[in-house]
């Protein structure tokens, strides 16, 4: 946090070609501690944005064509040193996650281990970045396909993975010789603040990574900038949507993740302990704050011993700020997430659900203004109401008591979200039967988090996810490139012909 010589906390910077810029915009908004509402720094959030991003977007533009020339080889460099850097800072960065996100200090460490990891595989990219070579496809010719960058790719990162979300896309999009805009969620700007002060040291060309904040106007801007070829976005599916709808209008390349409302299975001979353990993680994880956070619990042929472990183990999990000891889930990013939390509690109250535990309105010792609900349970809602569609993005599970697996698949599928599906069973037909048939994108077998590690692409399917191509791995290798395909003659007697 940076104070100013009158008491007030400094708008931040970005950065641009290499330099640290003050923003063209006045206004700003408070950055807080979702824990005790803290201001721990102001972002610039306005109109005046968008000129943050011409100037960051004009920096990578006049940076490209040399970065682009440079040899793959060569390009990787400089992400060996930025995984250094990242390992040696690890704790600091966590730190900052968990004050502003609101996360436990270990979510935060994990979160920015799977950043790491995507840094190490982008390293593999000269490899990753091969193509294809026919000789003599046709009598004398040759055929090959080369990978070449777009140009100017952006990134419209969300506030609930900070310091891993960027990471999806950042070092495989320099990697592959683009250049690079960074717009973090204003409500989470102070992490990759830290990170790009150690991407300062590390040799990049001024221009190949840039730093822009602000919210919609800056992220209209790089939607609608003619420059920029390619757009990265994680967020809610409403937002997604528009994000693919506005950068494909303009001819840009999409990859725009949505939300999520992720169903576990938990079959009769699953080993109820350790389902319940993971299961419960799950769903309370990041306080329910993650894609991938497991929301509809179905139970099938249950006697009610699942059920009442369940409760038992949600009961037990301690919540308050993520640096204290002992302490398994944080509060929500905002009041105003907390109040639509609570809300669409209600709303499920309305619709016939029973609260076996009730989270709302909790009183956390020290933190009585943090964003804090406990861990929730609904059971009963109808399967056709609201709630049963509607992403809560916050600590709430849904038990669904259901009497065999087909009905349970057929619940998976009839949702619009497909980002997640989980079986827990001791059966492997049961559990190749369910990852043929589950229309969602990640599939988890006795896995409560379905997280792709950073080799495989982060899936997703129907309202979770548009576009094509996916973060990570060889998807992020296919998006941040395109190909070129070359088809050569070079006859022995051409001379004497011609």
């Amino acid at each position: 946090m940076s104070i100013s010589g009158n008491g007030q906390v400094d708008i931040l910077p970005g950065y641009v070609g290499g330099e640290w810029i003050r923003s063209q915009e006045s206004e700003a908004s408070d950055v807080v501690n979702p824990a005790n509402q803290e201001v721990l720094a102001r972002v610039p959030n306005g109109a005046g944005t968008a000129s943050d991003v011409a100037r960051a977007v004009e920096a990578a533009s006049a940076a490209y064509p040399a970065w682009s020339q440079v040899p793959v080889m060569k390009r990787v460099q400089p992400l060996y040193a930025l995984k250094r850097l990242l390992e040696e800072h690890a704790d600091e960065i966590a730190r900052t996650i968990t004050l502003e996100c609101g996360k436990t200090f270990e979510e935060s460490r994990g979160e920015l281990q799977r950043a790491i990891e995507n840094v190490e595989v982008a390293c593999g990219t000269p490899s990753l970045i091969q193509s294809e070579f026919s000789e003599n496809i046709a009598s004398g010719i040759d055929e090959f396909v080369i990978r070449q960058p777009l140009g100017v790719c952006a990134c419209i990162a969300p506030f609930n993975f900070p310091g891993m979300i960027p990471f999806w896309f950042l070092p495989y999009a320099i990697a592959c010789g683009n250049t690079f805009v960074l717009k973090p969620s204003e409500k989470v700007p102070l992490t990759m603040q830290r990170v790009f002060g150690l991407i300062e040291q590390i040799d990049l060309p001024p221009g190949v990574v840039n730093l822009v904040h602000g919210g919609s106007d800056a992220a209209d801007a790089l939607l609608d900038h003619p420059e920029v070829r390619a757009v990265s976005f994680v967020g809610s599916s409403p937002v997604a949507r528009h994000v693919y709808a506005r950068a494909a209008q303009n001819g840009k390349r999409v990859q725009a993740q949505g939300g999520a409302k992720n169903p576990v299975i938990i079959l009769p001979d699953a080993d109820i302990e350790v389902s319940t353990r993971i299961v419960t993680d799950s769903v309370y994880g990041c306080a329910g704050q993650r894609c991938l956070a497991a929301s509809v619990v179905v139970t099938v042929a249950d006697s009610g011993d699942v059920k009442e472990s369940l409760y038992e183990a949600a009961k037990g999990r301690a919540t308050g700020f993520g640096l204290d000891e002992g302490v398994a889930m944080g509060p929500l990013i905002t009041t105003q997430s907390r109040t639509r939390v609570e809300g669409l509690i209600d709303r499920g109250v309305q619709e016939g659900a029973k609260v076996l535990l009730d989270g709302r309105s909790p009183k956390i010792d020290g933190y009585e203004n943090g964003n804090f609900v406990r861990p929730t349970i609904l059971e009963g809602l109808p399967l056709d109401g609201e709630i049963m569609r509607t992403e809560i993005f916050g600590p709430v599970m849904t038990l669904v008591p259901l009497n065999t697996v087909d009905e349970a698949i057929d619940l998976v599928n009839r949702s619009s979200y497909g980002n997640m599906a989980c079986l827990f069973t001791s059966s492997g037909a049961e559990a190749r039967k369910f990852r043929n048939q589950a229309t969602a994108g990640n599939i988890g077998i006795n896995i409560g988090v379905a997280a792709p590690m950073a080799p495989f692409p982060f899936s997703g399917w129907k309202e979770s996810f548009f576009g094509d191509l996916h973060g990570q791995g060889r998807h992020a290798i296919e998006f941040f490139t395109q190909t070129k395909v070359v088809v050569e003659r070079w006859p022995s007697e051409w001379s004497r012909k011609f």
